[in-house]
């Protein structure tokens, strides 16, 4: 197994949704160069910042995020490099080990290891080990029993050897996870506690857009931190389902932003609301759909087109800004 990686994953306040601070390392390694990757990487996040960085191009960790150029001490990261050095050594041999286990015996291969750690506000630690191969899931970690499943059946014999009484590589990992990691982990936490524990009160803007009778509900929630936070959208209370991709995007001030879109019928708008959960909020907020708060997009085409408008739609309308107005 591998040497052990410096991990966190800490956790601080959040309304509803995860609540502290994480951290996380991927290790890559290709079986050859390619695709602008170097043979082996490894990157270290603490809250989805990147904090440090080791290549095999490079050979040595370096700081990425600012806070961690405040550790100056030349043990800390001369021993970080050693241990990534052994890990790189390590993950080419599994590449090898899998590339025969799989039958292959050229090729671009791509393997990852991912692993970190979690304490959350209520005491609660919470701890991941995975492993990837060519893009897809290989075993992971079961952390209440400290064993490792297979994800596929080539996993199998890999899975049984790290199992098995002589090396019970599971155990030795859940116990590094649970106790050095967390104690990594506040001193990760106090380097960058300024930046770390800073709180920006999300921004919540709800439209609708109606076409061919079924009407699109958009809520953008944006300039928000930390990353994590929940939005979802809700009728009379009960979540609506959403087959759509949530996806945190970070803007240039450091902040995110995510738009969360469902489809309902036309006639079926009315009752509906965002609901936004963040560290920085002491409640939910909520944002409401107003009923007569966008125009329907087949009557503003309509209205585009000048003369061809019936005049009792046109009459509609004036009507509609006229109350509006007065309101």
């Amino acid at each position: 197994m591998r040497a052990p990686l410096l991990l966190l994953l800490l956790i601080v306040g959040l309304s509803g949704v995860f609540s502290g601070h994480s951290l996380h390392f991927y290790e890559t390694t290709v079986s050859v160069p390619g695709h602008g990757l170097p043979k082996y990487s490894e990157v270290g996040y603490v809250d989805g910042i990147e904090i440090t960085r080791y290549s095999s191009d490079v050979g040595q960790v370096v700081p990425v995020a600012p806070w961690m150029k405040k550790v100056e001490d030349p043990e800390y990261w001369e021993s970080q490099t050693h241990r990534c050095k052994v890990n790189e050594a390590i993950s080419r041999h599994e590449v090898k080990v899998l590339m025969n286990r799989f039958n292959q015996t050229t090729g671009f291969r791509y393997y990852q290891f991912m692993c970190g750690c979690e304490l959350r506000d209520d005491g609660s630690i919470r701890v991941y080990d995975q492993l990837g191969y060519d893009m897809k899931d290989f075993l992971a970690l079961d952390p209440e029993r400290g064993v490792y499943y297979p994800l596929t059946d080539q996993a199998q014999a890999t899975t049984q050897q790290w199992n098995s009484p002589e090396e019970q590589a599971g155990k030795r990992w859940k116990n590094y996870l649970e106790t050095e990691c967390i104690d990594w982990l506040k001193k990760y936490i106090e380097y960058g506690k300024e930046e770390l524990e800073r709180r920006v009160r999300p921004e919540v803007k709800v439209s609708d857009q109606t076409i061919n009778g079924v009407t699109k509900l958009h809520c953008q929630v944006y300039g928000f931190y930390p990353r994590d936070l929940d939005v979802n959208w809700k009728k009379n209370g009960i979540v609506v389902p959403s087959n759509a991709t949530k996806l945190i995007l970070p803007n240039s001030d450091g902040t995110y932003q995510i738009r969360v879109t469902v489809e309902v019928p036309a006639e079926d708008r009315e009752g509906h609301s965002c609901h936004v959960d963040h560290a920085s909020l002491d409640r939910s907020l909520n944002a409401e759909i107003e009923v007569h708060a966008s125009i329907n997009v087949e009557l503003a085409a309509a209205l585009s087109g000048g003369l061809g408008v019936p005049i009792i739609l046109l009459c509609f309308v004036c009507c509609y800004r006229l109350n509006r107005s007065d309101d």
